[in-house]
């Protein structure tokens, strides 16, 4: 069998953004790791991006989010629109911790207006992003 001269400078050049990828990879763990490792103790709270303001679970969010922060506990969510800023909202209004992990994706919303300037952190991959969920986090809220 030959081997074509093409197909293997592909080859090569897959191989190499693989191992540019391993340290990518790395310094979100080392960023995360850093900047999460200064947050208080937090609850974690997941929802869908979609529910709107004017839903009666995002403003039971909102509450929920306000008695957790009076308790003393930071609150994480994903960092988007929907369920994730009632949390972040909630948190901000009683001047409580309000952490983002947002993830960077072509195409799709930003990071909500209700996060601490010093608790935003942009993800490229999913995964890391959900270790930063659930190694930070003391608790959980799932809300649909």
């Amino acid at each position: 069998m030959d081997i074509k001269e093409n197909d293997f400078e592909k080859d090569l050049a897959a191989n190499q953004e693989d191992l540019w990828r391993v340290f990518r990879i790395m310094a979100e763990f080392v960023e995360g790791f850093e900047k999460m490792g200064n947050i208080k103790p937090s609850i974690a709270v997941f929802g869908s991006a979609r529910t709107k303001p004017s839903n009666k679970f995002y403003k039971k969010t909102v509450q929920v989010s306000k008695e957790l922060s009076k308790k003393g506990f930071g609150i994480i969510t994903g960092g988007g629109p929907g369920i994730m800023e009632a949390a972040n909202k909630g948190a901000k209004e009683v001047g409580g911790s309000s952490t983002g992990v947002n993830i960077e994706l072509p195409r799709e919303q930003g990071s909500n207006p209700y996060i601490d300037n010093d608790k935003l952190l942009n993800f490229r991959y999913f995964f890391v992003r959900k270790v930063m969920f659930f190694k930070y986090a003391q608790g959980y809220v799932r809300l649909l």
